[in-house]
């Protein structure tokens, strides 16, 4: 069932594939959005799949992060129900499982193969009550069917693709796996989100890693490791997209000069600009505008919020 929260672009298709477990199709344009939290008293294991943008999710008094491919396994208990979406944006979807509604066991018609949620949900939350699991072939090949699957065999189909993915989790090595740091700290994610909006705020301005740092009297190993934990991409690849998205805004809905809007972002040679502009969209500014250029213009100054 659709639902949507008056003011935010979000969808949240939910559907019933066991008694118990649903597969919830997730779809965010905007940066913070909150979802249903669990009956109390309710036992519930939720695993996420991200397949476009990136979601921060707090767990305690630390946050994680997953980006394309990654899932995020966790007893709803443990983690808050609001996320910050860093990329603005954010497609994926989450399996939410009833322990004590769910089957005690998925597979008991398969000869040689056991299948327990409650099992999964001890194995993977015991400790900590999440696990974070970097993208890797095969949850990228069950997953990526999830996407595409026929509605005429969407029920039967997932009800295969979650015995799948149970499967292949049943037998996961976490060890081999914990190589990654799976948290970052309140004061690293917030360093991060206060460079990322001081940067869009001064897009007119070449700002450089070690201004930054000193600026927010820090070391630049030190951003430059909390940025790439929050966002997914490097500093100066968070800025230049930045740039190029409000510059493409402004191509689109104003009547100011290519040169003007290079300026406005930092760029006093056009050539640059350009090639910035096309290492992003693709095409130059130019080509750009003649496609996409608004009939409506006026907007004297756009920029991405952070």
């Amino acid at each position: 069932m659709p639902a949507r929260e008056a003011g935010i672009r979000y969808t949240a298709d939910e559907q019933i594939v066991f008694p118990g477990i649903s597969i919830i199709y997730f779809s965010s344009h905007t940066q913070e959005v909150t979802l249903s939290e669990p009956p109390a008293g309710t036992k519930r294991l939720e695993i996420f799949h991200c397949r476009e943008g990136r979601m921060e999710c707090s767990v305690g008094d630390d946050y994680c992060y997953i980006s394309p491919g990654d899932l995020l396994i966790a007893k709803a208990e443990c983690i808050a129900s609001s996320f910050y979406l860093p990329m603005g944006h954010y497609h994926g979807l989450i399996i939410r499982i009833d322990i004590e509604k769910a089957p005690r066991c998925l597979s008991c018609l398969l000869q040689d193969v056991n299948v327990e949620p409650d099992r999964i949900a001890e194995k993977f939350c015991k400790e900590t009550g999440f696990f974070v699991a970097r993208s890797n072939p095969s949850f990228e090949h069950i997953f990526s069917e999830l996407y595409e699957v026929p509605p005429q065999i969407k029920q039967g189909y997932c009800k295969i693709k979650i015995l799948e993915l149970m499967l292949f989790l049943s037998v996961y090595s976490m060890e081999e796996n914990a190589s990654q740091a799976r948290t970052l700290s309140p004061s690293q994610v917030s360093l991060a989100k206060n460079v990322a909006s001081y940067l869009t705020d001064h897009m007119e301005q070449r700002c450089t890693l070690e201004q930054a740092a000193s600026m927010f009297h820090v070391s630049s190993s030190y951003i430059k490791s909390a940025f790439k934990a929050v966002y997914g991409v490097s500093f100066y690849a968070f800025l230049k997209a930045r740039k190029m998205e409000s510059a493409a805004y402004m191509l689109e809905y104003t009547d100011k000069t290519i040169l003007e809007i290079a300026g406005e972002h930092g760029y006093d040679n056009a050539g640059k600009f350009a090639g910035a502009f096309r290492s992003v969209k693709g095409m130059t500014p130019g080509e750009y505008r003649q496609r996409n250029h608004k009939i409506n213009g006026g907007v004297s100054k756009c920029k991405i919020t952070s």
